[in-house]
């Protein structure tokens, strides 16, 4: 029988077998935090008499106690045993004492406790002792969290109910519930058993603790009226197995439903040149492409949990990265400050800034050579290669990609940060950038630019008579006239690489839909749109002579980079539509031989399973059912109004049934008010049927859809941010813009709305 020992905490060091919940009363007293006078049962498994002659030496029999565990396995990072073991409250006399001791005791012996353990896959022996704690009179009792123990996320959680807490901890009872981010409430109930300034103290002090403690905390509290005091802490368990993922920003970069194919060849290729990017500037990440982001319902998803890797390898707070997420600002947001690390990696950013400011340079030797390498896959005759050619050149096509990628992210990224340097410098003569020709005079970008050459098709279109224009309406590029087909040849031979989307070639671009282009252009309205921005010139001459040397300076490296980025855009969705021609033969060769109906089936399988099919030992299922399984689950997934954050790997899509709604709300880009007929545009096919001064609503927008923006009046997007298409080209144009509007596209077609591009409100004022 091993000796009983009962410690005063606060009066004694720690004892050998005091157990977790002890320690941590021991750290709170330590750390000068309020905790009830404690004492703790060492090894209580003596017999009766022997407890009640340790316990009558130091409890005051007529008051009134907290008996609770306290055991060497709980409260630990991977599990904590909440619950787990007899708690009882309110205990007085010295009798009911000893036998509540002895019932928290034995709870470290029932069969509950022991399933538990094999579940977490402990086998350690339970060491049991026993707290007995002053009882508190609560007015209210609950916990608190440092984090978000279920996302992560750096934001406070308050919970708290009237009288004392068991029933919280048993889960017997709905709390008040608090979510405190960044210095502000942005989750608070209407009525409360207790104050926001009690809670605002909860909130000091868990953030207090958590720092001095070293690490994320979960605490319970009881409030006596007038004092907090602390009865637990410990670490937040398995706070680390949560993986963030943000649709956010890849809604801009990769739109949209993204078919296997798509995915299988895109993703590893762009990511790829990310961490490469990122590598450049910190060293290595021991980072793969797939790390970075996943498909969910078909649907890109980045994984904000490896950004937090890079964050904190560029030494910026892991919690900043949840600015990215879209998630309600605060009073207290981190800021940025350099660190250790920070300034460890400075000499290699430096160098990689250094770089990139002469990358215009690397841009013209790049250039030509990409240009060079896909113009020679896309000049083969492919249906006389062999299956494995076909394999290799695809290969050979993404290692080229790569390198493409590269340039097409630095290359926007720099034309930005030239242009926002720039509308910085211009607002300190009282020029808002957004209302300024910025290419006025530079003729450069005019062949980059479909729009110009489509308004040259348009007018062309104008000057035939009625019934050669009806024809055409009627039934597109056969209806022509010779003269007519060679303009719209020459128009796809520059810019039929464009498409719905130059991120998916799975859509078919331009160059195989001359009817649909044709189309396009005598629907164009000639001469409708005037810019009346201001002039370069005039801006230059009317600033201050002390301004004028670095604006000129500025403008032309801004003008430059944005040349630079069309340029690299154009060649990008060129070499990416590559990919296309080189699927589609494939699509062809495996309905040739019965393994799919239809060429474009191979957009349904995976790279990796087209090249088992090809050159492997082929698939252990038929091809055509894992396409029409596929086919199946994009269609069931389609119209899902998907989050734009995600938490963890096992998400589930769930279809909501649609509501009749009159008001939508988004994200505004691009500022003004305008009142016009709904147009839903989900491709190309549908532009012929936009009038000028529509509201289009769109899934999203991509360079090809520039020409649509000349007629339109506001945009609606689901997709988008600040930086993507939609938002860009229509700050160009002067029109409102409302992009991640959920259900954009499932506004009546025809209906009237009122566009409020400052606050990012759709109203439906008549229905169709």
């Amino acid at each position: 029988m091993s000796e009983i020992h009962l410690i005063d905490l606060l009066a004694s060091n720690s004892a050998r077998h005091e157990g977790a919940k002890a320690r941590g009363l021991r750290w709170l007293a330590e750390h000068g935090y309020r905790i009830p006078r404690t004492w703790v049962l060492v090894d209580p498994e003596g017999d009766r008499e022997e407890i009640v002659a340790t316990l009558e030496r130091s409890i005051e029999p007529d008051g009134r106690y907290a008996v609770r565990s306290s055991a060497n396995v709980e409260d630990g990072e991977r599990s904590s045993y909440a619950g787990q073991f007899t708690s009882e409250l309110d205990v007085s006399g010295l009798d009911a004492l000893v036998d509540a001791v002895l019932e928290v005791a034995a709870s470290a012996r029932v069969d509950g406790v022991e399933s538990y353990r094999q579940h977490q896959g402990d086998s350690r022996p339970i060491e049991m002792s026993v707290i007995v704690q002053e009882m508190i009179d609560p007015v209210a009792s609950g916990v608190s969290f440092s984090k978000n123990p279920v996302t992560g996320l750096s934001e406070f959680l308050v919970e708290a109910m009237a009288g004392a807490g068991d029933r919280l901890v048993r889960g017997a009872t709905s709390p008040s519930r608090w979510v405190v981010r960044w210095g502000d409430f942005v989750e608070a109930p209407a009525s409360a058993v207790i104050s926001q300034t009690v809670v605002r103290s909860i909130v000091a002090t868990t953030e207090k603790m958590a720092k001095e403690y070293g690490g994320p905390i979960d605490l319970e509290w009881v409030y006596d009226g007038q004092e907090l005091w602390w009865l637990q802490v410990r670490p937040i368990t398995a706070l680390g197995d949560v993986t963030i993922y943000s649709r956010r920003i890849a809604k801009e970069v990769l739109p949209g439903i993204i078919k296997p194919l798509v995915w299988s060849i895109n993703v590893p290729m762009v990511n790829q040149a990310w961490i490469a990017l990122f590598e450049e500037a910190v060293g290595d990440l021991d980072l793969e492409p797939h790390d970075l982001a996943r498909p969910f319902a078909y649907r890109a998803y980045f994984n904000m949990t490896a950004v937090g890797e890079i964050f904190a390898a560029l030494g910026m707070p892991r919690e900043s990265l949840e600015l990215l997420l879209g998630l309600p600002e605060g009073s207290q947001q981190p800021r940025f400050k350099p660190s250790g690390t920070t300034l460890l990696k400075a000499p290699r950013m430096l160098a990689l800034a250094a770089r990139k400011t002469r990358y215009g340079a690397e841009i013209e030797r790049v250039l030509p050579q990409l240009d060079a390498e896909y113009r020679h896959y896309a000049g083969k005759q492919l249906e006389i290669l062999s299956d494995a050619a076909l394999v290799d050149d695809i290969e050979a096509l993404r290692q080229i990609g790569v390198r493409a990628a590269s340039v097409n992210i630095v290359t926007p990224l720099l034309a930005s940060l030239y242009t926002a340097i720039l509308s910085r410098r211009l607002s300190k003569v009282g020029v808002d950038l957004a209302t300024v020709d910025l290419t006025d005079g530079i003729d450069e970008l005019t062949p980059l630019d479909p729009s110009s050459h489509l308004d040259r098709l348009a007018e062309r279109i104008q000057d035939l008579d009625e019934a050669e224009r009806e024809a055409i309406e009627r039934d597109g590029y056969a209806a022509a006239s010779q003269d007519v087909r060679d303009d719209v040849d020459e128009f796809l031979s520059r810019f039929g690489h464009f498409g719905d989307s130059g991120n998916d070639f799975s859509v078919p671009p331009w160059r195989e839909m001359p009817d649909t282009v044709l189309r396009m252009a005598a629907a164009r309205p000639v001469g409708a749109r005037t810019d009346e921005r201001l002039s370069w010139s005039d801006i230059y001459q009317d600033a201050p002579g002390r301004h004028r040397p670095v604006l000129r300076v500025l403008r032309r490296q801004a003008v430059t980079y944005i040349r630079h980025r069309d340029a690299v855009s154009s060649l990008y969705t060129f070499g990416y539509g590559v990919f296309r021609d080189y699927f589609l033969e494939i699509g062809r060769r495996l309905a040739d031989r019965g393994a799919v109906a239809e060429p474009d089936d191979v957009m349904y399988l995976t790279f990796d399973e087209v090249r088992q099919a090809l050159v492997g030992r082929g698939l252990d299922t038929p091809i055509a059912d894992r396409v029409e399984a596929r086919r199946t689950d994009i269609d069931a997934v389609a119209q899902l109004d998907m989050p734009d954050v995600i938490y963890g790997n096992d998400y589930v899509p769930v279809r909501s049934e649609d509501e009749a709604m009159s008001v939508w709300h988004g994200t505004p880009t691009a500022r003004g008010h305008r009142r016009g007929v709904v147009r839903t545009v989900t491709g190309i096919a549908d532009f012929a049927k936009v009038q000028t001064g529509d509201i289009i609503a769109i899934p999203y927008s991509d360079a090809g859809w520039t020409p649509l923006f000349a007629k339109a009046g506001g945009v609606v997007a689901e997709s988008g941010g600040m930086l993507s298409h939609s938002s860009i080209v229509a700050r160009e144009y002067g029109i409102p813009c409302i992009v991640s509007v959920s259900g954009a596209t499932r506004i009546p077609d025809g209906s009237t709305v009122t566009v409020d591009g400052y606050r990012g409100v759709i109203s439906l004022e008549r229905s169709p």
